[in-house]
């Protein structure tokens, strides 16, 4: 029989050492049986059984009312794969078997007439891949079945609605077909019959729905739609095991980083209905509002309906507390499995459950994804209640979800206009342009629009396009549909079931009553009250909450308790970045960039006439007037980090990146200058280089021009002085920039530490003297027990030293990078995250070699990999001291460096 076609290999899909024994003819168990008060399987087994299947088991073994079924493992995807996406004889054997003792437990036939056993086919990898993978329902029926399950429930018209969506669903997932194509045929039938909803339609119309679907997928498919049970089940299994490859699951999996896994398991589980009558229903809930993290009993439900209406977005589903009117019973059975599976599995869940005519049975639970806040709150409210360890409650936080509590919000006195409301599905205040498809989406998120993803509702093909938009909009769905669990997952600002809001995506707008608006307009979402405006509204800063500083200070508890644990700082080029960095909790500044501080309106043309001077004593002249704007901004640096080290880089940049290039800065320097124009002109072509970043630069321009680094160094002990007369505690540090051996080193110490002395002693004030440098060069790195010993720390710059190992200019690799790491040349771009093996090396070399000649020398990264927890966590395992990043990122790089911690 017919087979779902292979894909090709994902080649992140699978570790080759852990599917031998799958090579080997299938040497491990395949089949997993699960039932009420008994499983196979255990929670702990979702590498094998996959998360859906190890928690149906696990809620078997602790009493909970669960359909039977039975898994086959993930590790019958990985063959499946390699042999071409045809099922293993031995895998249909042990189908077969799995059915008769499914059928003893069910108390039901397969393909039996007079009472046919139904089941669902489900897909569950060992980690949550929500709405990526295919599912089939109903399988089991045919004409015989139908008729057979009308007389068993006594409910001809529940049925129909049975088979219908059973043919839907199978033509779609199985065949393949367009579903598009049988949800117009629902819709006109509807229209004929005058209603609004599917769950309206009487028998009489469902009948001839069934009939011209199976005259559609005839005509499609160029086949009779199959009327054998296993031929159905076989096909349907097969299709499930592709859907691993498919397009939406490999995106999913790149975007989410998930990587080493086999494959999905399948689940095949006895049908229980929601769809019976009023009696009947299903729902999804979490034992926490997944939003907020606020700890209530949150969900929606459908009264007669099956689940794919609800996580579809099919029909607008209810708030979960009307279930206690209709179903009073069912609802306080499930308020105690709710407080069961939460503190069995000590964490969030996500439960979808159905009631058959008034009776519960719960179909999975889940860790339930949740935004970035409530990911804090919930760990925090959990420590506190002492379900799980302080340890814990940090390491449930990933690092980067923080970056989405320390974006701006809309500011509540910009004006605004609403133009619809919707469901809060996904916080985050956005505005951006409209765009109707995701292609589209990802097309102009390419290009560097910021845009806003609009559909009726997202199916998981759209999974890329979401990606790339800054936020979702959607007329139907509720907060459990997909794009609103998708969203959250992601991060991404979503406002769901706006059911004002009428989508024409052929002609390219939406319409709210008279208001139209056309796709490139300007909307904006607000996802935590699910407002619709449109044009661009006014933002402002984020108010992370108190439970965000909580989890931090337990990370950085961790983190000073452990043995090797790291210190985090900021890299901060102003008193104000200073300030930030300080209230985000940095310790310190770990790289102060001078040559910023040369920009503004009243220092650039002095930094020029010191550029473009001929000779010394012009230069000393043009220096003497930058001297007390480095003085008032060390002061001021120093200030908001009282107390803390501060570390100097003297300047490094080459002297032409400061040199005018429009006619009014030239004219304005020739003036300061005394100079014609031309003159200014002639000075600036002198000083161009062939390869500026490695030329004069660094420490060759202190060396060379040594009157440079003497006025910054002066200009910083004078602030620090002055400090110290104000009682304050400057601690700063210098670091000689872009050293490549230790004589270089040297010399710029010995001089610039006389300065520092000079100060101080007509000062008449004591400060720390402290001299370190910056290991940029390979060369500097290899030498680094030389260079340890004359220096008092290494500050890594992983930016140069990266460009420097590897021949990349960081400012071109944009024409080649992205086709190295989609071609799997390289693991992932190597200045955004340590590349451990080259760069990496050098790191550790560095410090090993400098530490050899100084056992106490203080080792830090100050490049934009401080930043990134892969990169924070290698530092950790090397041993550094500290990391430094952007200001933004340092409550990110404290909760990294704790995970380093407790990984380690």
């Amino acid at each position: 029989m017919p087979m779902a076609t292979a894909r090709p290999r994902d080649p992140k899909s699978s570790k080759s050492s852990k599917s031998s024994s799958s090579r080997k003819g299938g040497a491990r168990r395949t089949i997993w049986h699960f039932g009420p008060g008994k499983a196979d399987g255990k929670a702990e087994m979702k590498q094998v059984l996959g998360g859906k299947g190890a928690n149906l088991a696990e809620m078997c073994r602790i009493g909970l009312p669960v359909p039977p079924g039975f898994t086959i493992a993930t590790s019958v995807c990985d063959r499946f794969d390699r042999v071409g996406g045809k099922l293993p004889a031995d895998v249909i054997a042990g189908v077969r078997k799995a059915i008769k003792r499914l059928e003893r437990d069910a108390g039901k036939g397969f393909g039996d007439p007079e009472r046919p056993l139904l089941v669902s086919v489900r897909s569950g990898a060992a980690l949550s891949m929500p709405g990526m993978m295919d599912t089939v329902l109903n399988l089991g029926l045919n004409d015989a079945a139908t008729e057979g399950l009308a007389r068993q429930t006594g409910n001809r018209r529940f049925a129909l609605d049975a088979r219908r969506r059973f043919i839907q669903m199978f033509a779609n997932v199985v065949e393949g077909l367009d579903l598009s194509r049988f949800e117009n045929i629902l819709e006109l039938e509807q229209a004929s019959a005058g209603v609004e909803s599917d769950s309206e339609l009487d028998a009489a119309a469902l009948e001839k729905v069934v009939a011209k679907y199976l005259k559609l997928y005839r005509r499609l498919a160029g086949r009779d739609f199959p009327n054998d049970p296993e031929e159905q089940l076989l096909r349907s299994i097969s299709a499930v095991f592709g859907s691993w490859m498919g397009n939406r699951a490999v995106e999913y999996r790149r975007i989410h980083k998930i990587e080493g896994l086999l494959g999905t398991a399948v689940n095949v589980q006895s049908m229980v209905y929601g769809n019976l009558g009023a009696t009947s229903g299903t729902g999804v809930c979490f034992t926490r509002d997944p939003s907020t993290g606020e700890d209530v009993f949150y969900g929606e439900y459908l009264m007669n309906a099956q689940g794919e209406d609800v996580v579809a977005g099919i029909r607008t589903p209810q708030d979960l507390a009307g279930l206690a009117k209709e179903s009073p019973a069912a609802f306080r059975q499930l308020e105690g499995v709710r407080t069961l599976l939460e503190k069995h599995y000590r964490d969030m869940q996500d439960i979808e459950f159905t009631i058959e005519e008034g009776t519960l049975f719960i179909l999975q639970t889940r860790t339930g994804k949740r935004t970035a806040r409530a990911a804090v709150r919930i760990a925090v409210e959990m420590a506190g209640k002492r379900l799980i360890t302080r340890a814990e409650a940090v390491s449930r936080v990933d690092p980067e979800e923080l970056d989405r509590l320390l974006h701006p919000q809309f500011d509540p006195k910009a004006e605004r206009q609403v133009i619809a409301h919707g469901l809060p599905a996904s916080p985050g205040a956005v505005c951006g342009k409209v765009v109707f498809s995701a292609d589209e989406a990802k097309v102009r998120a390419a290009s560097g629009e910021q845009v806003i993803l609009v559909r009726n509702e997202t199916s998981p093909e759209d999974v890329g396009g979401m990606h790339a938009a800054e936020g979702i909009l959607t007329a139907t769905g509720g907060m459990t549909s997909h794009a609103a669990v998708v969203a959250r997952g992601m991060g991404t600002c979503c406002v769901a079931g706006a059911g004002e809001v009428r989508i024409d995506e052929d002609d390219g707008f939406f319409r709210v009553g008279e208001i139209v608006v056309w796709d490139g307009d300007l909307v904006s979402l607000d996802g935590s009250s699910g407002e619709v405006m449109v044009g661009s509204v006014a933002t402002m800063a984020a108010d992370p909450g108190e439970e965000f500083v909580t989890l931090l200070g337990w990370a950085d508890t961790l983190c000073r308790k452990a043995e090797g644990g790291m210190l985090v700082r900021a890299n901060a080029d102003t008193p104000a970045d200073a300030r930030v960095a300080r209230d985000f909790g940095a310790r310190g500044i770990g790289l102060c960039r001078t040559e910023h501080m040369f920009f503004g309106d009243n220092r650039i043309t002095p930094m020029r006439e010191m550029i473009l001077a001929e000779t010394e004593v012009d230069r000393r002249k043009a220096l003497r007037k930058l001297q007390p704007f480095q003085r008032r901004d060390f002061a001021g640096i120093l200030k908001a980090m009282d107390g803390l080290p501060v570390t100097i880089r003297l300047l490094d940049p080459p002297l032409h990146e400061f040199l005018p290039h429009e006619d009014d800065g030239i004219a304005a320097v020739a003036v300061a200058l005394g100079v014609s124009e031309a003159d200014v002109r002639e000075r600036s072509k002198r000083l161009h280089e062939m390869n500026p970043m490695l030329g004069h630069r660094g420490c060759r321009l202190g060396i060379t021009f040594p009157e440079i680094y003497e006025m910054q160094v002066r200009a910083l002990y004078e602030a620090a002085a002055q400090n110290k007369k104000k009682g304050l505690r400057p601690r700063p540090e210098v670091m000689i920039p872009l050293v490549g051996t230790v004589t270089e080193y040297v010399t710029l110490r010995d001089r610039l530490k006389a300065v520092a002395k000079e100060v101080l002693k007509k000062k008449g004030v004591r400060v720390p003297i402290v001299f370190g440098t910056m290991i940029e060069i390979p060369r500097a790195a290899l030498r680094a027990e030389e260079i340890g010993a004359e220096a008092e720390f290494f500050s890594f710059g992983t930016n140069d030293l990266t460009q420097l190992t590897f021949g990349y200019s960081r400012d071109d690799v944009g024409s080649f990078l992205p086709e190295y790491v989609e071609q799997k040349i390289l693991p992932a771009d190597p200045f955004a995250t340590i590349d451990q093996s080259g760069v990496g090396e050098l790191i550790r070399i560095g410090t090993e070699r400098g530490r050899t000649a100084r056992p106490k020398l203080k080792v830090g990264i100050c490049g934009e990999h401080g930043g990134d927890p892969a990169s924070i966590a290698f530092c950790h395992e090397v041993g550094l001291d500290y990391v430094s990043c952007s200001p933004f990122r340092v409550p990110i790089a404290r909760l990294a460096a704790a995970h380093a911690v407790i990984n380690g």
